[in-house]
């Protein structure tokens, strides 16, 4: 990010509304008399003088949510330490980098989407800011992890959020933080769980885990979960296993027939993991049914173990080949 025309150093003192966007240290630089433009490309170039960075293998949480949801805290609480500077008011985190833990011997990086740092004269759309950084989260992590209070339920903004971890293809959980403050009865949890699950619809493969930051209860459970997850996102199922399973359901519930066309599926096959994305093969492609498609995403996860995965289907005509740059 960089910011020109900073030709006078009292100027400096506005890089905090740059700072809010999010994306990195600001350049302040004057192409004009030349400030600070050495510094600048110094850090253009110290990456080609490094090389290709090695691919990083390790698992990436991103804690995401509405701000006040405590997304800091359990970050702090899963690392033992005071990462973040946390208050009660909405949005007030203060910036920090990546964290990382070691879970049994592995290394993980959690994404904490920090909250502004609030200033009493800023009055830029705080929502903006958050939505920005949320979506970069996600773009980054492997698995997302939406952070709900216990006392405010599921809300619209939640809705949103988890439908773009879904659309992104990530590994979701619901984490419904604060759970040691809530009055508890027998079903209290099974209750919050269902009632979550008919608001999503169409998601309700997502697990919901009720944890707390203040106490620690379920933490290790949150992220063991995650790592579960992310092995579900990475596993590659064998078509012959795949085409056994799909091809008795659809004997048993074949496609509708479309103007006169009798629609079949010859076969499917996985052709990609992390996100996991299914190829089916078939006469008339383009004209199968949504309903029948959600029906063999319901098949699939019958069979298979894909709690908190999403996944994407392709129907194809029988003799097109699959390109991976489709998705």
């Amino acid at each position: 990010l960089v910011i020109n025309k900073c030709d006078n150093v009292k100027e400096d003192g506005q890089m905090y509304e740059f700072h809010e966007l999010g994306i990195g240290e600001p350049f302040a630089i004057s192409a004009m008399n030349g400030r600070s433009t050495g510094d600048f490309l110094d850090a253009v170039i110290e990456p080609l003088e490094r090389g290709e960075p090695e691919e990083d293998n390790r698992l990436k949480i991103a804690l995401i949510g509405r701000p006040n949801v405590g997304k800091s805290s359990i970050t702090n609480a899963l690392l033992g330490r005071e990462r973040a500077i946390v208050t009660p008011i909405a949005g007030t985190t203060r910036d920090a980098i990546d964290s990382t833990m070691k879970f049994y011997g592995e290394e993980i990086v959690l994404i904490d989407t920090a909250g502004l740092r609030r200033r009493s004269h800023i009055t830029e759309n705080i929502e903006m800011y958050s939505t920005m950084r949320t979506t970069r989260a996600i773009e980054r992590c492997d698995v997302a992890i939406v952070v709900l209070d216990a006392e405010r339920g599921l809300e619209s903004q939640d809705k949103r959020i988890i439908g773009d971890a879904v659309e992104a293809r990530k590994g979701v959980i619901i984490a419904v933080n604060k759970w040691d403050l809530v009055e508890k009865e027998t079903n209290t949890a099974n209750n919050l769980t269902k009632k979550i699950h008919d608001e999503l619809k169409t998601y309700d493969y997502i697990p919901v885990i009720f944890i707390s930051a203040h106490s620690k209860q379920r933490l290790t459970n949150l992220v063991e979960m995650a790592v579960e997850i992310q092995k579900r996102r990475t596993t590659r199922i064998t078509t012959h296993k795949l085409n056994d399973m799909f091809l008795e359901e659809i004997r048993a519930t074949p496609p509708p027939s479309v103007r006169g066309h009798d629609m079949r599926i010859n076969y499917v096959t996985q052709v990609k993991v992390a996100p996991p994305v299914f190829a089916f093969f078939c006469n008339h492609p383009e004209e199968l049914a949504d309903s029948y498609k959600r029906f063999l995403e319901r098949a699939l996860r019958r069979h298979v173990d894909l709690v908190g995965v999403p996944v994407s289907f392709l129907f194809k005509r029988k003799n097109v080949k699959w390109d991976p740059n489709e998705h």
